[in-house]
């Protein structure tokens, strides 16, 4: 796994990096989520939502960045929740607006459903190469039917949104697209497999 913090990280950086205490809080996966179209109100297939596995070093709220084999935290900026609670609500969120065929149960709701959604997030970050920001999502997810514990379908779902400066609220921006990008992706595919 990578280094949680890292002294020096190369110029390019400026001053975004680094610790102390937080000056801005930020937020992400909410407006894009929300001009969802909502989804059809007709009869859908039940799936629970296993917890998901999310990288430690990016999953509280500090803003993880990598430059090659180095990672960091932005400096005097924070997420307004951990990141991986505020990752599980858009997840949640982008099912009950997108999804046409899925009716997302979260685990001890009521309801019969023999199908697992499993999410792995194995990166979430910013990532510097070149200069330039570029916010990296990447996971796994898999459908598996239960009591049998058969996988129905696995798919790896990436999604990478280059910053248009390297500003947070760029930076912001990017993971709000990114996360966009790979939600949606990951709606469209349990949708074609959940059955």
């Amino acid at each position: 796994m990578l280094a949680v913090t890292s002294i020096g990280l190369s110029g390019c950086l400026g001053g975004l990096l680094g610790g102390g205490d937080p000056a801005q809080l930020y937020r992400f996966g909410g407006p894009q989520a929300a001009q969802a179209a909502a989804a059809t109100s007709g009869a859908r297939v039940a799936v629970t939502l296993a917890p998901i596995d999310f990288p430690q070093a990016a999953g509280g709220d500090r803003i993880l960045t990598v430059t090659g084999n180095e990672a960091a935290f932005v400096k005097e900026a924070r997420w307004v929740s951990p990141a991986e609670t505020l990752f599980a609500e858009s997840l949640e969120r982008t099912f009950e607006t997108r999804s046409q065929a899925v009716r997302l149960l979260s685990r001890g709701e009521a309801g019969a459903s023999t199908l697992t959604l499993d999410v792995d997030v194995n990166a979430f970050e910013t990532r510097y190469e070149g200069g330039a920001p570029t916010v990296l999502i990447d996971m796994d997810a898999r459908l598996v039917r239960y009591p049998e514990r058969t996988v129905v379908a696995e798919r790896r779902i990436s999604a990478a949104q280059p910053a248009g400066e390297n500003r947070m609220t760029s930076i912001v921006a990017a993971y709000d697209s990114a996360l966009d990008s790979a939600l949606g992706q990951l709606v469209t595919w349990t949708d074609q497999n959940a059955r």
